[in-house]
């Protein structure tokens, strides 16, 4: 049972599960992604390049023969252009949170610094003495 129980403790951890949540955001995320690029920002592309679908570009190495059974072999550049971009995407979306999370930690690290720390008991307590024998 000790077993069970570490692993329970383990898996229950707020870091473990929000490494979960942010794995299965992330997945989520990446679909959107990939349908915007494959289906917004790369046909706008083609249509300014003059009607090239980049996810057709490559170089065949060799061609198919279907009546042999011969798969085409070939190297697709258009279908890794694509993944460029998403990744381009993915990278500026993280950079634009990372930077969110940088400037508010360092409003709240400013807000903390700004505020006086509180004067500890033996401060407190000498304050007192002080005030006692000035109004003896």
């Amino acid at each position: 049972m000790g077993f069970v129980k570490e692993f329970k403790e383990f898996a229950l951890r707020g870091s473990v599960v929000d490494l979960a949540v942010g794995m299965v955001i992330g997945g989520a995320f990446g679909k959107i992604v990939t349908s915007l690029v494959d289906d917004i920002i790369m046909p706008i592309v083609g249509y300014i390049t003059g009607g090239i679908d980049f996810s057709d570009i490559k170089y065949v190495i060799q061609d198919g023969d279907p009546e042999n059974e011969i798969a085409e072999v070939a190297i697709n550049f258009g279908i890794f252009i694509n993944v460029v971009v998403q990744f381009l995407i993915i990278a500026f979306c993280i950079f634009l949170v990372i930077k969110l999370i940088n400037n508010l930690k360092r409003t709240q690290e400013k807000e903390e610094a700004a505020a006086p720390p509180e004067p500890s008991k033996e401060e407190l307590l000498l304050t007192e003495i002080r005030d006692l024998l000035q109004n003896k």
